[in-house]
């Protein structure tokens, strides 16, 4: 599973915990979206009954979040250019915390759409940065690995959801389905807090000519000296900073693009044949995995299995958890072959 890259013998095939804590805490945030997938499939019941809303409102509440992350995810990759990878986390944490707080409220079918169209921004940001942030602390040999701890997460966090249905599916139907919502709020300020007590994003720093922070930042995330100061060299020579250059600070040249200037044309009109291969990759995988229409057998699980014959609202619950437990199997026993 682990391919060896570099020098420094067997320091390079161990996984480094620090690297790997980082890694884990930033991925925390694809829990608590996949938490907010798997409750509103058993809230939407609830929410229907009580709101007396028709079935069009209900999959526009229901899809509304993944529109909405479109444009957090367009708004994530420059604002972590601006300020930082962790800081991003810790603003999408926030903004996820604001839309569970308006969807627990939630009086009327106006405030729940505006908090999960807030959510679904949280979620944009979340998506796109948590894989960045784990990249960039991670040694080349385990990477694979940790950027794959975010699907693992939203798997976890879909059958976190399954869960949270039916404990709370018994309670009344005013208080039942605004606490499966407004809960996410506590992990999201938890997460929050926790994302201030990790380090920054090494290549962030480095981008930000921040050399020395970024310098013991390696030593943390690295097995060795020799390790750290290699991954140091590879991203001095991509941001193009001196690799000879063992000064704690760089003034960065404001003519040289460090924030994505003209990525998308060097993707889109000018690739070279392995960026084009690797594109078509990257976009067919992504395709091809939604294509499937796996995400509305998340979202509409109780619907589902209501139509195969399962009757009560605690059964369609108790049902919808098998799918989240077969889901977390096999992107669990899956994220140790992409080492």
């Amino acid at each position: 599973m682990v391919s060896i890259e570099g020098s420094g013998g067997e320091n390079h095939q161990k996984l480094n915990m620090y690297a790997a804590g980082c890694a884990i805490v930033a991925s925390m945030i694809s829990i608590i979206f996949g938490y907010d997938t798997g409750v509103m499939s058993g809230a939407m019941i609830f929410i229907k009954e009580e709101l007396k809303i028709h079935d069009t409102e209900v999959e526009i509440l229901a899809g509304i979040l993944n529109i909405c992350a479109l444009f957090g995810s367009l708004l994530a990759g420059r604002t972590s250019d601006y300020i930082g990878r962790r800081y991003t986390i810790f603003t999408a944490s926030i903004i996820f915390m604001v839309g569970s707080i308006l969807m627990g409220y939630g009086p009327n079918y106006g405030v729940l759409m505006t908090g999960r169209c807030i959510a679904g921004i949280g979620v944009g940001f979340a998506l796109m940065i948590a894989p960045v942030y784990s990249a960039e602390v991670s040694s080349p040999s385990y990477r694979g690995f940790l950027t794959c701890l975010p699907e693992l997460g939203i798997s976890i966090g879909v059958l976190l959801g399954y869960i949270s249905n039916v404990a709370f599916g018994g309670l009344s139907l005013k208080l039942g389905w605004r606490i499966m919502l407004g809960v996410a709020a506590i992990p999201s300020l938890a997460l929050a807090f926790g994302i201030l007590k990790m380090p920054e994003s090494p290549r962030w720093l480095v981008m930000q000519g921040r050399l020395g922070e970024a310098r013991k930042i390696l030593l943390r995330v690295s097995n060795s000296e020799e390790e750290a100061g290699a991954r140091l060299r590879d991203i001095k020579e991509a941001a193009g900073i001196d690799v000879n250059c063992n000064d704690d600070f760089v003034k960065p040249d404001p003519l040289k693009k460090t924030h994505g200037e003209g990525v998308w044309k060097e993707l889109l009109l000018r690739p070279t044949p392995a960026v084009r291969w690797i594109l078509i990759a990257a976009v067919g995988i992504h395709f091809f995995e939604h294509a499937v229409g796996i995400e509305a057998v998340i979202l509409y699980s109780p619907r589902i299995f209501k139509k195969a014959g399962i009757v009560g609202k605690q059964n369609l619950l108790r049902a919808s958890v098998g799918v989240g437990i077969t889901k977390f199997i096999f992107v669990f026993i899956s994220t140790f072959f992409a080492g």
